[in-house]
């Protein structure tokens, strides 16, 4: 009888320290996870649209009633946020294009996603941390995805073409019948997907056009389509799902209107001041003055505009999460909502953009989430987008590489782990623990 019981003690322990339960049919307990990004897609957009599977998800899952993206809204340095859990002065991605203020170097979105020096700076994303849990992880077109990490890759990557349609409707559903067959087929367990809509349509003619609703209106189509394929695919019961954005946009304001900021004006001649800048590219921009001017280009700048702010490096707010990063050059420079920051020529090329302060809510972005670990018609206060990666953690079953967010944002539109074993199979620990316990003390008696 004792060495029958200590036989069973044996068994029962050794499910309880395996890092991943399993399944009677082998299957791990914790749910499978697809974040899907939405880019630009501001917080409000589903309520001038008529958008019914958006709505439907209001009732089945759960409703951030927005999310604020971090200081640089950006979409390389905000999606970076969201898949790493850390500010950008902790990644190190802090624009869009990938630069080095020495030798001049500046290389456009796209160009920069095969480019691991850009990306890879001792942050840790998730797909790498998951994967080395035992995970198996993929990205579909996501910023940062195609880049290596102390010399590890994702499990499978997707990199966006430079010609690629960011609004082919067809091409949208067969990436997510991929997707599909990737969790399906080949066990992925953690995806990210991105779709360059609606941020294309909202910088070429602008947040209110109506062409920006006519892209709502197939967001919303897509999500539906979405659905139907979790179902299809019988999924519905193993799949959460995270739908959020990198950031927001607002119409840029241009003459006769306003009086556009263009630092020519201020700094005559320019190259006599500055020797390498990022502007033009909405609300954020960067200066590296020539040596021995940078006390010169502040002093011209700082009150040379009503809605221009500008900052020395040392002094920019620490709320602002950005200062501490050697890429973070030595002026900062932040446009009033909609006032683009022009160099030496006013260019007309977008009609929106971002890049402006977080705070603002045309910055905002939205958070939908649904499955079987979220509760359903939930409404959640909003949070900041760093708070997602521990979020994506405790629903993958994976501890956590150092990050700046947090579960209290998040965990109370989970349903209670104690009673769902989906997330981490906690339940299961919770039960093999009891009855090891319980043998163990019958042993002593014996």
């Amino acid at each position: 009888m004792r060495l029958a019981l200590a036989f069973i003690l044996a068994i029962l322990l050794s499910h309880s320290i395996e890092c991943r339960p399993l399944y009677s049919d082998g299957q791990k307990t914790f749910n499978k996870l697809l974040v899907i990004s939405f880019d630009g897609f501001r917080w409000d957009y589903d309520q001038d649209v008529d958008t019914p599977n958006m709505d439907k998800l209001v009732k089945e899952g759960v409703k951030a009633k927005y999310i604020t993206p971090p200081m640089i809204t950006m979409t390389s340095p905000s999606h970076f946020t969201t898949i790493t859990g850390r500010w950008p002065e902790d990644h190190g991605v802090v624009h869009n294009m990938m630069f080095n203020s020495t030798t001049l170097l500046k290389l456009t979105h796209k160009a920069t996603q095969n480019r691991s020096e850009w990306w890879d700076n001792g942050v840790m994303p998730l797909w790498i941390t998951a994967q080395e849990q035992g995970l198996k992880t993929a990205s579909f077109h996501y910023p940062g995805g195609g880049a290596n990490y102390s010399g590890q890759a994702v499990t499978r990557s997707l990199v966006e073409s430079y010609d690629h349609p960011d609004s082919n409707e067809t091409e949208w559903r067969e990436n997510i019948d991929i997707v599909m067959g990737w969790f399906t087929k080949e066990n992925f367990d953690f995806v990210t997907l991105y779709y360059g809509e609606p941020d294309k349509v909202g910088h070429a003619k602008g947040p209110e056009h109506p062409d920006r609703k006519e892209i709502v209106k197939q967001i919303d189509r897509t999500i539906g389509y979405l659905l139907e394929a979790i179902d299809r695919y019988g999924l519905t019961q193993r799949l959460n799902v995270i739908i959020t954005s990198d950031h927001g946009m607002t119409t840029i304001k241009k003459k006769p209107e306003v009086d556009e900021i263009r630092l020519l004006k201020f700094l005559k001649p320019y190259y006599d001041f500055v020797y390498f800048d990022l502007l033009d590219y909405g609300g954020f921009g960067m200066i590296k003055p020539k040596v021995g001017k940078e006390q010169q280009v502040y002093d011209l700048l700082v009150n040379a505009h009503p809605n221009l702010t500008v900052y020395k490096k040392e002094e920019i707010p620490e709320s602002f999460h950005i200062a501490k990063n050697s890429r973070i050059q030595p002026i900062v420079l932040i446009g009033d909502l909609g006032f683009n920051l022009n160099s030496q020529l006013i260019l007309y090329v977008n009609k929106g953009d971002h890049g402006f302060h977080n705070g603002e809510m045309d910055m905002k972005t939205i958070f939908r989430a649904f499955g079987p670990d979220f509760k359903k018609n939930y409404l959640a206060e909003p949070f900041d987008s760093v708070n997602i990666y521990p979020l994506m953690c405790k629903l993958l079953g994976v501890t956590p590489a150092p990050n700046n967010g947090s579960l209290s944002y998040t965990v109370g539109m989970l349903e209670d782990t104690d009673t769902n074993s989906g997330a981490n199979g906690s339940r299961h620990h919770v039960s093999y623990n009891l009855v090891a316990a319980t043998i163990f003390y019958l042993l002593l008696q014996m």
